[in-house]
């Protein structure tokens, strides 16, 4: 509703309607979206009897769509696609047009889709499901709230640095996550600090892209696996859970030479000397945020660790982490971050 009241999606709409399309919108979508958002988008989709997708937003519009176009052009249910390449038919079209720099999912093939039952958070991915065109224009970013900006940028800087080291990194997606950190990391506060400062916000976005590409041909670790659990049980915007998480996740796998090697290739493209260095960045990246930089004055009681890290064990990136981790592990980060 956001992206519509900004007047994006109505410019998509008059501009796309000069064209001589017909078009229908559906604006309905929620933060972290359901499966329900997804039927309800079904639906819509049905009944207009579409041939093309447009996805304006946030990740959750963008994974909405790629949803919806999984069940309206192979059947079924999102459960049925959670994993990766089991769409056996083709998929429509999809037009991304990202209007904060976060998920990268316009350059990704996975729609992130919580199961409104369990409250898990599927992974439903296919190479038919990425976008046909990716969209970046960075004038779409500078409506963003400062909460958004600042939980998207921190949720792009921990895809990038994420990506760079997990068990399935390559040359690729290390070029992509090298680049993407470059640019994430250099215009991360500045965003924040000039929100109408195009040039920081077009740093912004094409890094969030980029670190979309990186997951694309790597994957995520233990940071992210420890935000899912903390979105589902405490409703902490994904972003913040990231970033809270990520400066202990990277000390974390230090114990291990070559991701500890990587982690230095990232502090040196930030223009920095250590890997010290670098999780004191990553932590002031936090600090400087909206919102709050610990566990604690997020509400979060020591109490609720097990089961977070029992949650987190079971998360699927956690098996990409480039250091083995178990709940035990996840118990000891959690309390770091208390």
């Amino acid at each position: 509703h956001g992206v519509a009241e900004a007047g994006h999606t109505q410019h998509a709409v008059d501009s796309l309607e000069a064209a001589g399309l017909s078009v229908t919108s559906f604006v309905d979508v929620h933060e972290n979206p359901t499966t329900d958002d997804v039927v309800s988008c079904l639906a819509v989709a049905r009944s207009a009897d579409i041939d093309l997708f447009v996805g304006i937003g946030g990740g959750s519009a963008l994974d909405t769509a790629k949803g919806c176009n999984f069940l309206l052009t192979n059947g079924g249910d999102m459960h049925d696609y959670w994993g990766f390449g089991k769409a056996t038919k083709p998929m429509l079209p999809l037009i991304a047009v990202p209007t904060t720099a976060g998920t990268g999912s316009e350059c990704q093939s996975f729609a992130l889709i919580v199961e409104s039952d369990s409250h898990r958070k599927m992974a439903c991915g296919d190479r038919k499901a990425m976008a046909a065109i990716a969209l970046l224009d960075p004038v779409l970013t500078v409506t963003q709230p400062a909460m958004v900006s600042a939980c998207a940028g921190i949720d792009a800087i921990g895809h990038a640095v994420e990506a760079a080291v997990t068990t399935r990194h390559t040359p690729i997606s290390s070029l992509y996550a090298m680049e993407a950190f470059r640019l994430t990391s250099a215009n991360f506060t500045r965003v924040l600090e000039a929100p109408d400062d195009l040039a920081a916000r077009e740093a912004m976005l094409l890094g969030a892209a980029y670190a979309g590409i990186a997951i694309e041909n790597s994957m995520l670790g233990a940071a992210h696996a420890m935000a899912n659990p903390l979105t589902a049980q405490f409703g902490i915007v994904h972003g913040q859970a990231v970033g809270t998480m990520l400066p202990h996740v990277v000390g974390y796998n230090c114990v291990d030479a070559q991701t500890a090697t990587i982690y230095l290739e990232l502090a040196t493209v930030a223009g920095l000397a250590s890997v010290d260095a670098l999780i004191d960045l990553l932590a002031g990246f936090v600090e400087v945020a909206p919102f709050p930089s610990s566990l604690a004055a997020a509400g979060i009681d020591a109490e609720a660790i097990p089961t977070l890290a029992v949650n987190a064990a079971e998360q699927w990136t956690a098996a990409f982490n480039p250091v083995a981790i178990a709940a035990p592990d996840f118990e000891d980060l959690y309390r770091a971050a208390i």
